[in-house]
């Protein structure tokens, strides 16, 4: 009997529109209920998902792990870049000595495993060249749209749609010319460190000689030969920068406003002695051998693991008065020492008196050698202000300078060039003065079916930013999967919920260092910290991986009262259709361990 139904089933043709149900002549009428008056029973399958149209702005990291973690189906998907390359801040940032301040092998997402970087902190031309190639292995460039300037988003109540606009450069007529779209999803991924600033310092249009920011490298490294060069600013940028031109430059004056700490090498002991070399081994390039090494899969898997084990292991690092926190600083202090022996009125300069980490740290290769240089000095008297030839301090002092850059970092206010309009017309950058909030540092209440990556609270001083946005574009496209499955027109977090988070973070981060006494990115002026994750980044990794579905506000699509509704007409498409896979089930099962 049962060849025979199977026969049956599959010599049949689908289902049309014009065959009458088979129903059974014994059928009794079922029982009656007042509110079954007003409910019609659906008529799609329960997986014959709607089309859902998703915009992301911006192709750096975060971008592209959204591209690469597209499990929505029937998708319409597309990438929006003002820059006229991928790869973000990657792309944007070229000046002299721009590198990973992270070993390479873990700046990458877990899925990739690239092993031939020419350093433990590769240079910034070749992180980039690793985005591309991403890009084109996972076949994502059709969706990226390059030129594409996000000027307006505005969210549409009745329709449960982003309208947005945006500015593109067209190639036939060399203009740019607008265009205004909706989308059922606006995905916000241009970071925090991409609104470059210049210092806020008298005088700066008045300087006569070449003048330049580190986010906008526009001077070749040969104009620097002996030439008397200033760089303002001494974080990451500026230390790569200095380290970079001290040798080509006549002078170089480091203009300080901080101290800060550069890190020996914590991380690799444990990888140095996997490719046989001392744990005090300071040269950061791989032989040819090793990288020959590097070329076995199986090689390169536990060498990446033991990197990624050393960064994972350091939050204690991060909580203040912890004994990991004690014994670091004490070594920290004892290798800045040792590096600055033939400068030792530097000490009192440059050594902090503020915990590890209360800035954001870099390993700041030769950057304490080049200020022990002849040619080099490190100034940390203030600027009074910039006059046509160099910089006049507040004692009085002149520095004579040719080439003057700028390495002051970024608006890190949070609040984008470009309007975002929400419910209630609420604009983001008023919801987010005086500081941001983000739930989960993911999405804004107020604002429905829009989604951050690398917004307020995802930045991490240990593990890497790449982790934290592949796990947050998990999340979205787990949100925009539980959207489009249960057919709901939005989505956006309670307002409860965001009041929760943000107090949790308010009671976490006094008991770090990254309230002490320094100036970092990611405080805001009143103390509160809106940057950072409240934790550490295997603590984010968890806490990202199952959605709170109850902190959120939903709407339905479907004009009932039923929130089953949802649930279709009893099949699925492949039912319908007897076309496609009956037992799709039983692919990557997930198998039970049995016990030793």
């Amino acid at each position: 009997m049962f060849s025979a139904l199977t026969g049956f089933l599959f010599g049949r043709k689908a289902a049309t529109a014009d065959e009458p149900p088979i129903v059974s002549s014994q059928a009794s009428s079922p029982p009656v209920f007042e509110e079954d008056a007003f409910y019609e029973a659906p008529e799609f399958n329960i997986d014959d998902y709607r089309p859902m149209k998703v915009r992301c702005i911006g192709a750096g990291f975060s971008g592209i792990a959204c591209a690469l973690r597209q499990k929505v189906q029937n998708l319409d998907f597309k990438i929006y870049d003002k820059q006229d390359g991928v790869g973000g801040t990657w792309y944007a940032n070229t000046y002299p000595g721009i590198a990973c301040d992270v070993p390479s092998h873990c700046y990458q997402f877990s899925f990739e495993d690239y092993s031939q970087w020419s350093k433990f902190y590769s240079p910034g031309s070749e992180i980039h060249a690793n985005i591309e190639r991403m890009v084109d292995k996972y076949k994502i460039r059709q969706y990226i749209h390059l030129r594409h300037e996000l000027t307006n988003a505005k969210w549409d109540q009745s329709t449960g749609k982003w309208t947005i606009r945006v500015r593109h450069y067209v190639a036939d007529t060399q203009k740019e010319e607008e265009f205004e779209e909706t989308c059922d999803v606006l995905l916000l991924c241009v970071g925090s460190l991409s609104r470059w600033r210049w210092p806020d310092i008298p005088g700066l249009k008045e300087f006569r000689g070449a003048l330049v920011h580190s986010a906008q490298w526009n001077i070749d490294e040969e104009e620097v030969e002996g030439k008397r060069v200033g760089v303002i600013g001494n974080g990451s940028s500026g230390i790569q920068i200095v380290a970079a031109l001290q040798p080509k430059a006549k002078t170089l004056v480091n203009y300080c406003r901080q101290k800060t700490w550069i890190a020996p090498v914590l991380t690799l002991q444990a990888t140095l002695a996997q490719l046989g070399r001392s744990p005090n081994d300071k040269d950061y390039n791989f032989t040819a051998e090793e990288l020959e090494k590097l070329r076995n899969p199986q090689f390169a898997k536990e060498f990446r693991k033991a990197v990624e084990r050393g960064q994972n292991a350091f939050h204690l690092l991060t909580m203040r008065d912890s004994s990991m926190q004690k014994e670091v600083r004490a070594m920290f202090e004892d290798s800045m020492k040792k590096s600055l022996g033939e400068r030792p009125e530097l000490i009192d300069k440059i050594i902090p008196d503020f915990s590890v980490f209360c800035r954001r740290l870099t390993p700041g290769n030769g950057y304490l050698e080049a200020l022990c240089a002849d040619n080099t000095t490190c100034e940390t008297t203030p600027i009074k202000c910039i006059t046509p030839t160099g910089i006049e301090l507040v004692d009085g002092r002149h520095n004579e300078l040719d080439i003057l850059i700028c390495a002051t970092g970024f608006d890190v206010s949070f609040h984008y060039p470009f309007d975002i309009v929400g419910r209630d017309s609420m604009k983001l950058n008023d919801r987010w003065t005086p500081y941001p909030e983000a739930y989960m540092s993911v999405s804004v209440d107020g604002f429905p079916n829009m989604f951050l990556l690398y917004g307020p609270g995802s930045g991490l001083n240990t593990g890497t930013i790449v982790s934290m946005v592949e796990r947050q574009a998990m999340y979205v496209a787990k949100c925009a999967m539980k959207m489009q499955r249960e057919r709901l027109k939005s989505m956006e977090p309670k307002k409860e919920a965001t009041r929760d988070w943000m107090q949790h973070m308010r009671h976490f981060f006094p008991k770090t260092v990254y309230t002490d006494n320094c100036k970092n990115w990611y405080t805001a002026k009143d103390g509160t910290i809106i940057g950072l994750w409240p934790g550490h980044n295997l603590h984010a990794i968890r806490a990202l991986e199952n959605p709170r579905w109850e902190d959120y506000e939903y709407e339905r699509m479907d004009d009932t009262p039923n929130r089953l509704f949802w649930l279709g007409d009893g099949q699925t498409v492949n039912e319908r259709n007897m076309t496609g896979d009956l037992v799709w089930y039983l692919d990557d099962v997930d198998v039970p361990p049995i016990p030793q």
